[in-house]
């Protein structure tokens, strides 16, 4: 018999496996390659549409980098890399109707749908706190809080699914007595906003894929301006990951395309109060 030929890997079939392989491996990725994933991640809009040229010049590599990385992942070529991009937005251009269809199969019927629903998403929210607590550092969460304590006003960045995260910090800083101003993009105002801080102040930036440009920006503007910023986000390849001066990771798990947000808030809360011990214990 003549011998068996090994599987060749499977590249990923969609967007959200693509990011969990990065999560996983993108690290360990030569420097340039790191340098397309955090370009990636920060404008999937721009993977999907621009020519390999256009791509190449805005991450700052050679074309040739983009096909290297595309392989790297195991995809024949850059352009089955760029479908999945393509794929991703015709996804997203679907409403909540789409999403709720896609969940369909795993409910046994209108009688049993909310108790379905309710089951799975509990699961996904104790799979993101299981998650948080077995990667947290607690070290770098007190490091977080004593920046956060020592600063003059905190801002607070964030933006669609994460502005309720940056609303509930907004909260909890005012019941406990820390100054902090949430920069809520009135009137398209967000940068100018942020733009008040100062080397005394910090800011909090909460982002996930697919990350908001205005979130990383703004981040991005308070880092290269001396603001100590604390970046709650998905993974080392996060565009917030190079523009912040603590990193804290969270990574949520979903049910159906209904991603949690149990562990962000989790994380927030902790923020907040750690925070206002520090102010109480050097009062």
């Amino acid at each position: 018999m003549p011998p068996k030929v090994a599987a060749l890997p499977a590249p990923p079939g969609d967007y959200a496996e693509l990011v969990q392989r990065l999560r996983a491996e993108g690290t360990h990725l030569p420097p340039r390659l790191r340098q397309v994933a955090g370009h990636m991640l920060a404008h999937p809009e721009d993977m999907a549409f621009q020519t390999t040229a256009e791509i190449a010049a805005r991450a700052g590599v050679q074309p040739s980098t983009l096909v290297r990385f595309a392989q790297a992942l195991d995809y024949p070529g850059f352009s089955d890399l760029q479908q999945v991009f393509r794929n991703r937005l015709r996804r997203e251009s679907s409403d909540h109707r789409a999403r709720l269809a896609a969940l369909r199969g795993e409910v046994p019927g209108e009688s049993g749908m909310a108790r379905t629903l309710l089951d799975g998403f509990i699961r996904a929210s104790q799979a993101s706190l299981e998650t948080l607590s077995g990667r947290a550092d607690a070290g770098t969460i007190d490091a977080a809080a004593e920046i956060l304590a020592r600063a003059g006003t905190v801002y607070l960045v964030g933006a669609r699914r994460m502005f309720p995260v940056v609303s509930y910090l907004a909260y909890a800083f005012g019941k406990l007595g820390i100054r902090a101003v949430l920069v809520d993009n009135v009137g398209g105002l967000g940068a100018e906003q942020a733009a008040m801080a100062g080397a005394g102040d910090a800011m909090i930036a909460v982002s996930f894929a697919p990350y908001t440009p205005q979130t990383v920006g703004i981040a991005r503007d308070a880092h290269r301006n001396g603001v100590p910023v604390i970046a709650l986000t998905d993974g080392a390849l996060s565009p917030l990951a190079v523009e912040c001066e603590i990193l804290l990771e969270v990574v949520e798990a979903d049910f159906g395309a209904f991603r949690s947000m149990a562990a962000t808030f989790a994380l927030a809360m902790t923020l907040s109060v750690a925070t206002a011990e520090k102010i109480r214990a050097d009062a």
